[in-house]
């Protein structure tokens, strides 16, 4: 087998167009605060969890709730950008002699809410990989936020045997501190889906998504958010 690097593989990811990536141990995926699917399920024998992201530019988010159209179309350019990039990164981990496999951006091929529509649970968590990755932290508004774009990303993973050297989570709480004396998100969520303990209603927030946008995204909560 080709020997791998993490820090390749890392950079490799930025030469081919990400903001931001990390490699989150697959094993933490394992600890009891994780309530969600695990890439174990999936790959049995995974190891490294690679995180790859970019940052969605701002033009699209500061208009909302207007050109919701826009905003829909500019997440879904990021998917693209982000569905060559790990595709890249998984042939080339199998040349090297490992398994691969890409993690859905929104939560399951046809999006998150269609993943498990009783516990609109994604195929795996993108948010906590990136926490165990240290490319960020929970807010309220349920949404990574990261140090270099707040929750304004998007995101992927690529599931790879490969024993790559893993990154660490941060200091910091799971939950941002600043999130408990703001608010924003909550108090401006036009479903009535966050709430000031950490919790969301995620049926609420499909209802709305579905029923009300038509199946355009909302990004209120990224809107609104300071970070």
């Amino acid at each position: 087998m080709q020997i791998l690097t993490s820090a390749g593989v890392k950079t490799q990811c930025l030469e081919l167009g990400a903001d931001f990536t990390g490699i989150a141990d697959a094993t933490g995926f394992l600890s009891a605060e994780y309530t969600g699917n695990k890439p174990q399920e999936i790959m049995p024998g995974v190891r490294s969890v690679i995180v790859i992201g970019v940052g969605i530019p701002r033009g699209c988010i500061l208009p909302l709730p207007k050109g919701r159209a826009e905003y829909t179309n500019t997440l879904m350019a990021g998917t693209a950008t982000l569905r060559i990039i790990a595709f890249r990164i998984a042939r080339d981990l199998e040349r090297g002699g490992y398994l691969a496999s890409i993690v859905p951006t929104e939560g399951s091929e046809f999006g998150m809410w269609y993943a498990d529509r009783e516990t609109l649970k994604a195929d795996i968590s993108l948010k906590y990989a990136a926490y165990l990755a240290g490319l960020g932290e929970y807010g309220l508004n349920q949404l990574l936020i990261t140090p270099g774009f707040g929750p304004r990303v998007r995101m992927t993973a690529v599931l790879t045997d490969a024993p790559l050297e893993p990154d660490l989570p941060g200091p910091g709480p799971l939950v941002r501190r600043e999130c408990s004396s703001c608010r924003q998100c909550v108090q401006n969520c036009p479903a009535g889906a966050l709430f000031p303990d950490g919790t969301m209603d995620k049926h609420a927030c499909r209802d709305y998504l579905f029923t009300t946008l038509g199946g355009l995204r909302c990004g209120l909560c990224i809107r609104q958010c300071p970070l």
